[in-house]
């Protein structure tokens, strides 16, 4: 097994989240070192030949978000991380983006993944075999100048993130009244996969 990229930056844009990392994105900007569909790219990869993933609101604007997570997980190392962070359904800015595709909750990369801390279960047809969620996470905030709305959500962020059962909580009962900016997950390949 050799390692070619120590980092992949999926749909990178015009920042990459480590300067080291090789910056994915179907436009050429500073810091995308390979332009093309990601997909494509990905598919063209070797297998176990890339160390971690990081991909930051990309996989919503992508046409296959499913196809994209299982050449993801084909293309990590043996207990290599992807790491995803894509806006939660209930950010109003979600649908003033006409580019947006696809919309996220707290359960949508449990039906890709395996993941039992939840009371809430999904179906399993569409579930990826070989990795399994590690962690997710809801983040709140809003953009300047708006400071102290900022601060109560980043407090509302605290008690949510506290456990599955404050987490399931929110998505139910509370996420159409406090819009939560993005859902972070972490998914880790399995060290030893049965043949």
């Amino acid at each position: 097994m050799t390692i070619k990229f120590q980092k992949l930056d999926v749909g990178c844009g015009a920042g990459k989240c480590d300067p080291s990392a090789t910056g994915i994105d179907i436009i050429a900007g500073p810091g995308v070192d390979l332009v093309g569909d990601a997909l494509v790219i990905l598919q063209s990869m070797n297998t176990q030949s890339v160390g971690s993933v990081y991909s930051s609101h990309f996989l919503e604007h992508h046409n296959n978000p499913s196809a994209i997570l299982k050449e993801m997980v084909r293309v990590v190392v043996p207990g290599g991380q992807i790491e995803i962070r894509v806006p939660h359904f209930s950010d109003p800015w979600f649908y003033s983006d006409p580019t947006h595709q696809h919309p996220f909750g707290l359960y949508t990369f449990c039906y890709y993944f395996a993941y039992g801390k939840f009371k809430r279960k999904v179906p399993s047809y569409a579930l990826i075999e070989g990795a399994s969620i590690q962690s997710i996470q809801l983040r709140f905030g809003s953009t300047r100048p708006f400071y102290f709305r900022h601060a109560l959500k980043k407090a509302v962020q605290l008690f949510v993130n506290l456990n599955s059962f404050t987490l399931e909580l929110y998505e139910e009962l509370f996420s159409n009244m406090l819009a939560c900016s993005e859902v972070r997950v972490l998914i880790v390949k399995e060290a030893t996969l049965s043949q």
